[in-house]
């Protein structure tokens, strides 16, 4: 439905120049969404995918695994939107001490994007709303370190920012100015605790995720902080049990569509256009991550039956695989470390599962060497390549 313009312009002058800022309509919609059969069947497909979701990581052996697997995932294909070239083993490799050679910076904003959402996840545990005050602490954690952290973190903004130019007067988007800023923010922070709008969480969480990133609120890292609020809008709602939802390989892979329906709800109104996309997302990112993980029980399963062949060294190098199933990447003294094994028996062990093709050496040194298994990390590796 195209409703006309989802708000107002505004003319100010910034940077010597004057132009146009856009202050987004408060949430939900005027008129209301509209609810086709089409959408419909469409919001249950999505609902269904994430139950299904929710149900297999019951069969994990630790759903915690699952958890720090596709959180580190997450933050890669999150922070590459931004234009970082981290991979999913940079960053493993960087929370080993073990990173040479890595690129720092980027590595640093993806292991920042990973400790923003964990702190988020953590105070939501706690019982604390889920709020402005949040999403505050959140962009404080993702740029505490690192390319942005001069960048008022952990506030509003207070100077113009735009997207896309070099400067406001030829920039693609003007978000509005920063006077503007916390009306608009807290009107947000009042639709999304809203009881009475009669909107289904998916679709509350679409809107919101839209209505920031119109307002961009902070100097830097509002893209990430964005698609962070998804997921913890999804957890609070009781959506999901786990943050186990992430768009941003679907933002990633269609990103020209996902520009163009942000400028077209804000150009014309039409909500319903993008509302399909996000939940259209939903239902495939969810999909995806359930094939995903019954890739990973029937790896695990056939890699014990493998490690079984060795007969009396199968108990430690059970114990040792058991280890790297939780940490994919690994040097012999954090294995020893997490197993209790001696360092002997831990090097026999992975020796022995080098030998089955199972763990792999990354670095090539004699001294400090990691490991890696390899099958794991190439399944969680898809999708990841740098753009």
């Amino acid at each position: 439905m195209k409703r006309g313009p989802a708000g107002q312009y505004e003319t100010i002058a910034t940077g010597g120049e004057t132009v146009c800022a856009f202050v987004p309509a408060p949430l939900p919609p005027d008129p209301s969404l509209e609810f086709s059969g089409a959408r419909q069947r469409l919001l249950e497909r999505a609902l269904l995918a994430c139950g299904r979701l929710d149900g297999v990581t019951a069969l994990l052996p630790d759903p915690d695994l699952f958890l720090y697997a596709y959180v580190r995932r997450e933050a890669v294909l999150s922070s590459q939107i931004e234009g970082t070239q981290s991979s999913l083993s940079d960053l493993l490799l960087f929370e080993l001490d073990e990173a040479p050679g890595v690129p720092f910076d980027d590595v640093v904003e993806v292991s920042n994007y990973v400790a923003a959402l964990e702190h988020g996840m953590d105070r939501l545990r706690e019982g604390f709303p889920l709020s402005n005050r949040l999403l505050r602490e959140v962009h404080q954690k993702l740029l505490a370190r690192g390319r942005g952290a001069d960048k008022q973190t952990g506030e509003f903004r207070h100077s113009q920012n735009w997207i896309g130019g070099t400067r406001p007067g030829n920039a693609l988007f003007v978000p509005p100015p920063p006077q503007r800023v916390e009306d608009c923010m807290a009107s947000l922070e009042r639709s999304i605790h809203a009881a009475d709008d009669g909107l289904p969480a998916l679709v509350k969480a679409a809107l919101a995720h839209l209505q920031f990133e119109t307002i961009h609120p902070f100097l830097d890292g509002n893209g990430r902080v964005g698609r962070l609020l998804i997921s913890l809008m999804l957890f609070d709602a009781g959506v999901l049990a786990q943050p186990l939802l992430y768009l941003s390989y679907y933002f990633k892979q269609h990103r020209d569509e996902y520009y163009r329906l942000l400028d077209t709800v804000r150009a014309e109104g039409d909500w319903e256009a993008w509302t399909d996309f996000f939940l259209e997302g939903v239902e495939i990112i969810a999909g995806s991550a359930v094939d995903t993980a019954h890739r990973l029980l029937a790896l695990f399963r056939e890699d014990v039956a493998r490690v079984q062949t060795l007969g009396r060294a199968a108990a430690n190098a059970l114990r040792v695989f058991d280890a790297l199933r939780d940490r994919p990447l690994a040097t012999l003294n954090a294995l020893t470390e997490r197993t209790g094994a001696s360092y002997p028996t831990v090097s026999r062990a992975v020796q022995a599962l080098e030998n089955l093709g199972i763990v792999r050496e990354i670095t090539g040194r004699k001294r400090e060497r990691v490991f890696a298994y390899t099958h794991y990390l190439d399944i969680l590796n898809e999708g990841t390549e740098p753009l």
